[in-house]
């Protein structure tokens, strides 16, 4: 009897293309049995990934998910925004699909696996819904106002509760889903905040070693065991979410913005690994396409960007995000 399958499914342009292909190979090493359908949301991301011939991936192209509701809410949000409108709107997709899936977890592009994740899906066990905490470290708590879970690991379950949850996320984030705090709605995540006391059978992870971010990473400690694996806090290490990190075009990587880094350096084992899986995809990319810059950044305008993450006050972020689409 061959194994059981597990499905996930994740979305990015080719400007995540990179990041992408190390999340999806390092889910495969660390979950051999796994499926993952990607939403390619453009026709260059979709012809690299079908060229790259990776057995795991099924391909979706954006017009398929796309329907009248999607496309009249498009225009009036930014890439990111509207890539967060799409995050239940693909699993849906892929449930309504394959009716042979039962259980089904969307994945941030932006993540890396770094050890088996059996674990997790352990810990979930039946439940109809499973989400995970931002674990903001104690000076960062107060931006819990803006989602206490985040949207890096979001499962579902096809029975009643797990398809009420998906349902009611989907239209909540086709009717709203903007980068602002607003009415106590905050891009995709805020909605999430009322499951646990909704839905009986949604759980919350657990495992220490999944969900490290740079938003928490300062209150772990991390090392390497006996056999080289990376640990945190002595529990192996599951995944780490690479937010901020960035591809230059000289072909070095800008890690975090000093936001993070001047409280706590950045777990250096961690970040070693994802830049040598990075330089992988690159050039598993560029044997198929030598000319591929996609997601590439010139260091003067990230090192612009993070002066501004840095110094200038959340008030008026969010009011130039109101007229400047990202």
């Amino acid at each position: 009897m061959p194994p059981k399958h597990h499905y996930f499914c994740t979305l990015f342009d080719s400007g995540y293309l990179i990041k992408g292909i190390a999340m999806l190979r390092s889910l495969a090493t660390h979950c051999p049995t796994a499926k993952a359908f990607v939403l390619c949301m453009d026709e260059k991301t979709q012809t690299l990934l079908e060229q790259l011939d990776l057995p795991f991936v099924q391909c979706i192209p954006l017009r398929a998910i796309e329907d009248e509701a999607l496309r009249a809410v498009k225009n009036e949000r930014g890439v990111a925004e509207y890539c967060w409108t799409l995050s239940p709107c693909l699993p849906w997709y892929v449930l309504q699909q394959n009716p042979e899936i039962d259980f089904i977890t969307y994945l941030d592009a932006d993540l890396l696996f770094y050890s088996a994740i059996q674990p997790l899906l352990d810990e979930i066990g039946n439940a109809s819904i499973a989400i995970i905490e931002h674990r903001f470290a104690p000076r960062l708590k107060d931006r819990e106002v803006n989602g206490r879970f985040c949207v890096e690991w979001v499962s579902f379950r096809r029975d009643e509760e797990g398809m009420a949850c998906l349902a009611r996320w989907k239209e909540q984030c086709i009717a709203w889903c903007y980068y602002r705090l607003e009415d106590g709605k905050m891009g995709d995540q805020k909605y999430l905040d009322e499951w646990p006391a909704r839905y009986s059978s949604c759980h919350i992870l657990q495992h220490p070693g999944a969900g490290i971010a740079p938003w928490n990473y300062e209150q772990y400690q991390f090392s390497q065991d006996s056999a080289g694996a990376l640990t945190v806090n002595d529990s192996p290490l599951l995944f780490y979410h690479f937010h901020q990190f960035q591809l230059l075009e000289n072909g070095k990587f800008d890690r975090l913005s000093r936001f993070y880094t001047s409280v706590c350096r950045e777990p250096a084992l961690l970040y070693e690994y994802y830049e040598r899986e990075i330089k992988k995809s690159m050039l598993e990319v560029r044997a198929i396409d030598p000319s591929f810059k996609a997601g590439l950044q010139r260091a003067a305008r990230v090192n612009g960007r993070r002066w501004i993450q840095q110094f200038v006050p959340m008030w008026i972020k969010e009011i130039a995000r109101r007229f400047i689409r990202y």
